[in-house]
């Protein structure tokens, strides 16, 4: 490929919106342009990164016996509803959807689940076709309330997604695994550092699921690891213990305390440095969306925890959960945000605690009026014993599960995930096949996404330095770059050498980005080819009369060899080949 004609315009500057190295890097090297928040056109350079992603995930799914299929973007809101999850995606505030000419409702597809147990259920009817794996790629739509990072959290984006249908609760583990290998085989040939998580499954629903994370100091997610034992979980399903016990005080009698402009337990630890935050119980009141009401909960955590939405949401099994606002804390306290305690709630709010309040004796809380807080606080004895389930978030130092690790907190990419969707979907949407004995039983459904798109911003966030992009070779846009520094017919050796070069490798089948323009400076060339981050180099310069070349890798281009351009050839064949990207045999079109 002759580099000069390529539609591209390199920039020296970042984009002002631009948060993320992979978001900044690709927009100044031109492989990407937004076109409204969220939403951005493909350049060719990255469009051949997605076409290498895209032979990866086709390859390995194919390998493993998954039949691809593509499924429409425009679906009818009766298939959400008859699933169960119209009200929370609208909810929720990400579903596309509006009316047609006919005034049926319509949505974008951000994923595919009934659409494609619809198709299950018309297409499987007997436990002969089972076990069968679908997949398609195709593009989604969320509408993000903050689009950012570029591609990494679009309102557009490309996906990958695959459903398995089983006869039983058996095979569906048996898909599962095997599709967790697929996973696996994918993110290492896109030479991708990655970890496997415990996840929550949100609005997918089912019973297990985990994420694959590309590990990135960038991320957006936070994960929960420990090295020793091998424990990994999203932040938001962690589980953990807690180091730190609440001391063991001697018993008194409750007592209110004035505690003008204390709202914090920080400004309590002031007034009562006695009172370490482990003995304090905070009181965090949540607005709560069901499907057929909304309500407020009270959450009791220990003073130096943080409530966890997620968990609390699984556990009042909600559609959404949001902090309450002030007059809705006004008016079921009776006092200013700051102060809202256990006692004296009406009767309309439950009280849940997180079980980091076990044990917690003699303990302060807010008193449900404005300047004031409760010391010496007994559950059992000032207030009935709270409804304890698992709702606080992990923290750095925190104990593994089974206390034998200390969690760190480290930062991922979900590039993807999968699920053990049971018949969470068939049962809802009447999806059944013959068994052998002659009955009809629900089909027992895996869901695994990969997000193709991601997977090229995270790995720039994995793979770059202060001068550019440094694609790993499976995916790269092209194999190698030859870099012609006196072209444009200025240096007849340079332009024939380079010329050579290019052939050889299209003929080898290496594909090859040919920087033939001849009004650049060789400055600017190196600058740009560096930005740009294809792996292999081969320079072409002052040594082409003795049909000698630089050759350098992009990850070190620094480290550089002048080698004859026979042997440059080579390497890079020898490259591609173990990068498993060798393609076809081409012959170059003159132009």
């Amino acid at each position: 490929m002759y580099q000069s004609h390529l539609p591209v315009t390199t920039l020296r500057e970042e984009p002002a919106d631009a948060e993320v190295p992979s978001h900044a890097l690709m927009a100044r090297a031109g492989f990407l342009q937004k076109l409204v928040s969220g939403v951005y056109v493909y350049g060719p350079m990255l469009w051949r990164v997605i076409r290498r992603i895209e032979t990866i995930v086709r390859e390995e799914h194919d390998r493993a016996g998954c039949v691809e299929m593509l499924m429409p973007a425009l679906q009818p809101m009766e298939l959400w509803v008859e699933s169960g999850r119209w009200d929370r995606y609208v909810q929720d505030g990400i579903l596309f959807h509006f009316r047609d000419r006919k005034g049926s409702e319509m949505c974008l597809g951000p994923t595919h689940e009934e659409v494609v147990t619809d198709y299950a259920r018309r297409m499987i009817q007997s436990w002969r076709q089972l076990p069968v794996t679908v997949y398609q790629i195709q593009t989604k739509f969320r509408d993000e309330i903050r689009p950012r990072f570029g591609l990494m959290r679009g309102r557009e984006f490309l996906m990958k997604d695959a459903y398995s249908f089983d006869a039983d609760e058996e095979g569906m583990r048996e898909s599962y695994s095997r599709m967790r290998e697929v996973y696996k085989n994918v993110f290492h040939r896109c030479g991708l550092r990655f970890t496997i998580v415990h996840a929550d499954s949100g609005s997918i629903g089912g019973s297990t699921s985990e994420e694959f994370m590309v590990d990135a100091v960038t991320g957006e997610d936070a994960i929960a690891v420990c090295e020793e034992t091998g424990y990994s979980a999203n932040v938001e399903t962690a589980r953990f213990r807690i180091p730190n016990p609440p001391p063991e005080v001697e018993e008194r009698p409750m007592r209110r305390e004035a505690t003008p402009g204390a709202k914090s337990c920080e400004q309590l630890r002031e007034l009562f440095p006695e009172v370490p935050l482990e003995q304090m119980v905070k009181t965090v009141l949540y607005h709560v969306t069901w499907p057929d009401r909304e309500g407020l909960v009270a959450v009791l955590i220990r003073g130096d925890r943080e409530v966890n939405e997620v968990k609390l949401a699984n556990h009042l099994l909600a559609l959404k959960v949001e902090l309450a606002d002030e007059d809705e804390i006004r008016r079921v306290t009776g006092a200013e945000p700051g102060f809202a305690g256990p006692i004296g709630l009406p009767e309309e709010v439950r009280v849940v605690a997180d079980g980091s309040v076990q044990g917690v004796c003699g303990f302060l809380c807010g008193a449900n009026v404005t300047d004031e807080h409760l010391l010496d606080v007994w559950f059992g004895r000032d207030l009935p014993e709270p409804e304890i389930a698992d709702l606080g978030m992990v923290q750095e130092g925190d104990l593994t599960p089974d206390g034998k690790g200390v969690i760190r907190i480290t930062r991922g990419i979900e590039v993807g995930h999968v699920f053990q969707l049971g018949t969470k979907y068939s049962d809802a949407m009447n999806a059944v096949y013959t068994s052998r004995n002659g009955h009809q039983r629900p089909l027992w459904m895996g869901c695994y996404g990969i997000g193709v798109s991601r997977i090229a911003a995270a790995a720039i966030e994995q793979n770059h330095d202060e001068h550019g992009m440094i694609w790993p070779l499976p995916i790269a846009p092209y194999a190698v770059h030859v870099v012609e520094l006196k072209s444009g017919g200025k240096d007849p050796a340079e332009d024939l050498l380079a010329s050579r070069i290019h052939d050889e490798l299209e003929a080898r089948g290496v594909d090859v980005l040919w920087d033939d323009r001849g009004n650049v400076s060789p400055g600017v060339k190196f600058k740009d080819a560096d930005l740009i981050g294809i792996p292999l180099r081969i320079v072409v310069g002052r040594d082409a009369h003795e049909g000698k070349v630089e050759w350098s890798l992009r990850t070190d281009p620094r480290d550089k060899e002048t080698i004859p351009w026979e042997e440059a050839v080579e390497r890079a064949v020898a490259a591609c080949r173990e990068a498993g990207r060798l393609g076809a045999p081409r012959t170059p079109v003159p132009v």
